[in-house]
């Protein structure tokens, strides 16, 4: 995982749909990277700018030495646009930048039929603490500890529509950074633009768990389509 990078995103709209490229075609997004996780597997998010909160959500599969375009679909970022994952701080509704892992999936609705990544049923007694104070800090408990306050965490069961279906995203979560940010998913969509999250049409996220395989070493890469704010540094 490479948090913090801001990737430079290239339209992936001329790939036909699970095909590779053929000569003279642009190179599929994956494959202008110079290290895309590792895996065989890898789910871009693009936005036009920092400041966009709406883009577009790619899942990609390595087949046969090609990078193949497996799906896509409209998708919604923080309402205050996208920052560097590095310089986030929490409670500011940005989406972080970067390269990250894709720990387990989680939701109030049952597993798709296929899932094969871990999948973690949404309960009454199921939060992500986001308390800075806590042991637990970016991570899900069940129930709540002592330490951890409710005012400062969630309660996944509340939110009904967007936690249906969700995966988590590794951001500044293998060795959290208190106050960079807890909590950050894929997730279906709400009513709008999200709290720093990536959320994508229901259906969208239902084959995205369908399709993720954790042998496969699933990411996803979280940036910008050119102009100065984007880098390439994978």
């Amino acid at each position: 995982m490479r948090p913090g990078v801001v990737v430079t995103l290239v339209s992936a709209s001329l790939l036909l749909l699970g095909a590779a490229p053929g000569a003279g075609d642009p190179q599929p997004l994956p494959a202008l990277m110079a290290d895309p996780g590792g895996g065989t597997q890898l789910i871009t998010a693009e936005a036009s700018a920092l400041s966009s909160t709406s883009g577009t959500l790619t899942w990609w599969e390595r087949r046969d030495g090609e990078w193949v375009q497996m799906g896509s679909a409209d998708a919604r970022f923080g309402a205050k646009g996208l920052v560097e994952g590095t310089a986030r701080q929490q409670g500011t509704n940005t989406t972080p930048t970067g390269l990250y892992d894709l720990p387990f999936g989680f939701g109030l609705q049952a597993a798709p039929a296929g899932t094969s990544v871990e999948y973690r049923p949404v309960t009454a007694d199921s939060w992500w603490c986001q308390d800075n104070d806590s042991a637990s800090y970016n991570r899900w408990v069940e129930p709540l500890p002592s330490d951890c306050r409710a005012a400062e965490s969630e309660k996944l069961s509340s939110f009904t529509t967007q936690y249906g279906y969700a995966l988590v995203i590794g951001f500044n979560y293998q060795q959290p950074v208190r106050g960079r940010g807890a909590g950050i998913f894929l997730h279906v969509n709400g009513a709008g633009a999200t709290a720093g999250c990536v959320s994508v049409p229901e259906d969208a996220m239902r084959r995205i768990l369908q399709w993720a395989d954790p042998k496969k070493g699933p990411h996803i890469a979280i940036g910008t389509v050119g102009g100065d704010t984007a880098l390439t540094r994978y």
